[in-house]
């Protein structure tokens, strides 16, 4: 059994020790049949171009009956946790563990332990002083623990904008694509801007739309995700989200919603809604479904909704996408700010449902997050998890210059620094750091055998973050739609600039629906890394290095979020500033392989000896007037 005692303990504060009565809930996960390395090897064979299992894919009967723990493992767990005082209130789908509860003494009796009280980083828990033991006649069938450490662990989502529902609307003036409109003067056209080094800036995009995205990344194919169906996993359900989707596609022409091509698997309740922010995920799912249907317009969407943005609760979800097994990619766009917090157990627990969505031919997909190294905001410098995972594709961000012409004229690693319009109006003042893709090095994982060769060797030893990137920049970030509340209490659908790894996760998990197509569409990749970093050096993805074509962008604020008449904020958000994170020749932390072109859309049918097929259908770039 992998636990290890809590990673917070050693700048925790010892408040006492737990009553023996005191109650306790937890989940006794089960080890896959034959053990947790033998799945990972078995996954990881399933998804490496040439060896002899690749793409052989299982059903989830056929996982169960080969890998799920057996009712003689449950009866047996079962049995020693009974005995210890302990009372099994249910199992999880597929035998996949036992829930529990109790008390302290019950707790001690099982688990050989001492139970603490505790103070940390804001939270007063009770828990294990020290690693758990369990007896040897079950010691194999115990793969982790949950539940007896009560600090909170909650995810966040990776997107950089104001929440919605509260309206926000992106100030004017804008450039319908990059460097449309030089900022030499202000908004109202007759007041210089101050030069930035003294150069003349661009105005930011309004938003980017799916028509630009297709033509700067697909290029022209008529390749579009038909027979592909894309998952997406948040927390809860936007209840506009049908409509605002509609909405959006028919004013930005990325094609009608066809009867049952996006549907959503919701839970019965939700829980926790204040403290999750729960209307900040309705603009998650916002973004996830328009983006990916945006790269993809004729694949499914189905979309997974979980009950809080608890760990536990949006693991269930994870784990009901591979039970249901109706989906060949997810992307996933949360995560926790940095490593620190995750034990043994909360990552063994994870990764079996990554290693049964591989073995099932499923591809998770996590943003990288958004707060580059995070040692501004977690005071040390740390990959986010799960995208640290080995068995799930970390896809990183990139600041997108598309033109009028919907190529992509250039690129850079997104990281950003601020500066506002000084008082005087005269000069740019420094506020400092403000985001960018998360990225850097595991310390709880070793380098996966995928990245050797591409990631430098002289690099730190653990798995390097990101793999893949795409466009997450909010200063170039995409124009979403979704049904907001107005200041005077009206509801109406709007529209806004958002940005953030949350949008760079759907986008690339889009563009994958078209490979998947062009391979045959059917059959999924299962663990994508191994044929991504096989990819590395084959030009299928394009390299993203060297410095910016411009030093930032100038970005209008309205000062109330709505409208110009509050007033207007100048300030300039730079490109490639992210940390102590760099984009260089090669993999880099910002960046991974780069971004994916054209030439991955044939990448999965090349390696099975077919074609990539598609014709040469291009994509229009839509005109507005700037307003």
């Amino acid at each position: 059994m992998p636990n290890s005692a809590p990673t917070w303990l050693g700048h925790a504060q010892k408040t006492g020790t737990a009553s023996a009565k005191a109650g306790v809930s937890a989940r006794i996960y089960l080890a896959p049949n034959g053990g947790l390395d033998a799945l990972k090897a078995a996954a990881v064979a399933t998804s490496t171009p040439g060896s002899s299992s690749y793409r052989k894919f299982l059903t989830t009967a056929q996982y169960n009956a080969k890998y799920a723990p057996t009712t003689a493992t449950v009866n047996a767990v079962r049995s020693w946790l009974q005995s210890a005082g302990l009372k099994v209130t249910g199992v999880g789908v597929a035998n996949s563990y036992l829930a529990v509860t109790g008390n302290v003494a019950a707790v001690k009796n099982a688990f050989a332990t001492t139970v603490n009280t505790y103070k940390h980083d804001g939270q007063s828990v009770q828990a294990p002083a020290g690693a758990l033991s369990v007896p040897n006649s079950v010691s194999s069938a115990v793969l982790a623990v949950s539940g007896l450490d009560t600090t909170i662990r909650t995810m966040t989502h990776h997107d950089t904008t104001p929440p919605p529902p509260a309206s926000f609307a992106n100030g004017r003036p804008c450039s319908q694509f990059y460097g449309q409109v030089d900022a030499k003067y202000r908004a109202d056209y007759k007041t210089l801007l101050p030069k930035f080094n003294g150069k003349v800036l661009p105005y930011a995009v309004c938003g980017y739309t799916g028509v630009q995205f297709r033509t700067a990344y697909e290029g022209t194919t008529d390749l579009s995700g038909t027979g592909v169906t894309v998952g997406i996993v948040d927390a809860y359900a936007s209840p506009t989200i049908a409509s605002d989707a509609a909405t959006y596609t028919n004013n930005h022409g990325d094609g009608s919603y066809a009867k049952g091509q996006l549907t959503q698997v919701l839970p019965s309740t939700v829980t926790n809604t204040e403290e999750c922010d729960a209307s900040g995920w309705y603009g998650e799912e916002t973004l996830d479904v328009e983006a990916v249907h945006a790269m993809a317009p004729t694949a499914n969407i189905r979309y997974y909704g979980a009950k809080s943005c608890y760990d536990d609760d949006l693991l269930d979800t994870i784990h009901n996408v591979v039970v249901q097994n109706k989906v060949q990619l997810v992307t996933n766009s949360y995560g926790d700010a940095g490593e620190e917090g995750q034990t043994a157990d909360v990552i063994a627990a994870w990764e079996s449902v990554f290693l049964q969505g591989a073995m099932q031919g499923i591809s998770f997909m996590y943003s990288s997050g958004d707060n580059g190294d995070e040692l501004q905001d977690i005071g040390l410098k740390s990959a986010d998890y799960p995208a640290s995972d080995p068995y799930v594709t970390a896809v990183g961000g990139t600041s997108t210059a598309i033109d009028g012409f919907g190529q992509l004229a250039w690129q850079s690693g997104w990281g950003t620094e601020k500066y506002s319009l000084s008082t005087d109006g005269k000069s740019w003042t420094p506020v400092g750091y403000l985001y960018g893709a998360g990225g850097g090095y595991s310390t709880l994982f070793n380098r996966p055998s995928y990245q050797d060769g591409v990631v430098p060797a002289n690099a730190p030893s653990g798995r390097a973050v990101p793999d893949v990137a795409m466009d997450a920049d909010p200063t170039t970030g995409m124009l979403i739609g979704e049904t907001q509340t107005y200041p005077n209490g009206g509801v109406a659908y709007g529209e806004y600039r958002i940005g953030g790894t949350s949008l760079a996760s759907p986008l690339f998990a889009g563009m994958t629906a078209l490979t998947l197509q062009a391979a045959g569409g059917k059959t999924g990749l299962g663990l994508l890394n191994p044929l991504l970093y096989s990819q590395a050096k084959s030009g299928n993805f394009t390299d993203v290095k060297g410095a910016p074509v411009d030093a930032g962008n100038v970005r209008v604020d309205y000062k109330d979020g709505n409208t110009r008449a509050s007033g207007l904020l100048y300030s300039i958000r730079t490109f490639g500033q992210d940390s102590s994170l760099t984009t260089a020749k090669g993999w880099d932390d910002v960046t991974g392989i780069g971004t994916p072109n054209a030439g991955w859309l044939g990448a999965v049918a090349a390696t099975a000896g077919g074609k990539a097929g598609g014709g040469k259908t291009g994509h229009p770039v839509a005109g507005h007037p700037v307003s």
